[in-house]
């Protein structure tokens, strides 16, 4: 039965406007993640890998794929992912082509686990990730992701914000940021608390929304936004797209990109617990790990057939979820429409992209947060023993691994560290420990 959600799964909001507003919030929590992997991959690649207009609109299809691919069981949006950022410069150092052949083998591959789970059952990924593993990995998701929430709020300095562009870029930033960067991500902050905590009816329910409203006045107050986008903008822009059929076949570094598959795999099933967990509704079985990994692996394949990045389902949407307890996936789909409108049309881009780091920063504390939170929950509703030691060793081993920094270097382009370590660490414990007579 569905945990106290205000809207259910498959329940359209009362009315258009609402549903509107509910739909642009999973947008602006999902677009500083979405946008930010283009940025990072052509930063390190050196070179144009991904577009940004390409991003937003794929992550919108590979949302409608898997909302179909699920029957429209689940709330989950599709995000770019950052698993892959490495392997991704790399490859697009040496041919461009190679990142997108690299991510269709990562389609191909979720495509096959799903298909073995379709024909096998899911007991064995149950036996491979129960509760005692499920659990430390969905805390180290949010609390992994928290180092990128305080560097955009300006609270660990915003010297990285400017060697990659985002106010003005390290030779000539916007003036006098340093104080401006975490006022705006504290008062983004402190009106997402309010709102959620003292507003009254539709206000309630959309809190991000007023945040970036209150947000962006104050960023315009200080002088903080780079209206430089609207300038260059169209009313109909070419997202530079990168089909398919129009290179030829590159398949250098190609399989640098496989190992990692695995471990988003991994994530996807931790990111679908968590939600579980929310809305009160078992996705592993209903509508099976089956149709959600195929949905993924359909989302990522066609993502960059278009030229785009990996999808993988997003922790941001998820706290959306969490926080106003609007679960419906009729406010997701349409939330993949506008992402798509956002590649399309570039005064609205331009628009999106103006919005400060810092503001994006501010929710993703309370975002990253409730990740982390529902961790802590999938311990506690599964009555997970922790006065057990081999339960305290395995809990306690993939947080310090998956919070410690810790990494093996696999090949020059791909590394197993952080939580992609610690699930596997997990795995490995939960399978080799002998269990205790009191459990």
């Amino acid at each position: 039965m569905e945990k106290s959600l205000r809207i259910g799964i498959q329940e359209k909001p009362k009315s258009v406007l609402n549903w509107v507003i509910l739909s642009l919030q999973h947008v602006f929590a999902m677009f500083g993640a979405t946008v930010l992997v283009p940025l990072l991959v052509n930063f390190n690649a050196g070179t144009v890998v991904l577009s940004t207009g390409v991003t937003l609109i794929a992550s919108g299809v590979g949302t409608l794929i898997y909302i179909a691919c699920t029957k429209g069981k689940v709330p989950v949006y599709l995000g770019s992912s950052f698993a892959y950022i490495g392997a991704m410069s790399v490859a697009g150092a040496v041919a461009r082509e190679s990142v997108f052949f690299g991510l269709m083998l990562v389609g191909i591959i979720y495509a096959i686990v799903a298909t073995v789970i379709r024909y096998t059952g899911n007991g064995w990924i149950k036996k491979l990730l129960p509760p005692v593993v499920i659990g430390p990995v969905i805390i180290t998701i949010g609390l992994g992701l928290a180092p990128t929430a305080i560097e955009q709020s300006g609270l660990m300095g915003v010297q990285s914000l400017l060697d990659v562009g985002m106010y003005g870029g390290a030779a000539n930033p916007i003036s006098g940021i340093a104080w401006k960067i975490p006022l705006i991500a504290v008062v983004t902050f402190g009106t997402v608390i309010g709102v959620a905590l003292k507003g009254k009816g539709f206000f309630r329910i959309i809190p991000f929304i007023c945040a970036i409203a209150v947000g962006y006045v104050l960023s315009v107050v200080l002088g903080v936004v780079d209206y430089s986008g609207f300038s260059t903008a169209k009313f109909i822009q070419d997202p530079g797209f990168y089909f398919l059929g129009t290179y030829a076949f590159n398949f250098n570094a190609v399989l640098i990109f496989a190992p990692i598959a695995f471990v988003t795999i991994a994530e996807h099933i931790g990111d679908h617990t968590v939600l579980g967990e929310i809305t009160g509704k078992d996705f592993i079985e209903d509508p099976g790990l089956e149709n959600t990994i195929m949905g993924d692996g359909i989302a990522t394949f066609v993502s960059a057939a278009i030229g785009g990045p990996a999808n993988t389902t997003y922790g941001e949407n998820t706290g959306v979820v969490a926080m106003t307890r609007v679960g419906s996936v009729w406010v997701v789909g349409l939330a993949a429409i506008f992402a798509i409108v956002l590649g399309l049309f570039g005064y609205i881009s331009a628009f999106i992209n103006s919005i400060p780091w810092a503001i994006i920063g501010g929710m993703t504390i309370i975002l990253y947060g409730l990740i982390a939170g529902n961790g802590v929950k999938v311990l506690i509703n599964h009555k997970v023993n922790l006065t057990s030691m081999r339960n305290l060793i395995i809990v306690a081993t993939i947080l310090v691994i998956g919070l410690g920094g810790a990494a093996i270097q696999l090949n020059e382009a791909f590394a197993m560290s952080g939580m992609s370590l610690a699930a596997i660490v997990g795995i490995v414990l939960n399978l080799v420990l002998p269990k205790e007579e009191t459990e």
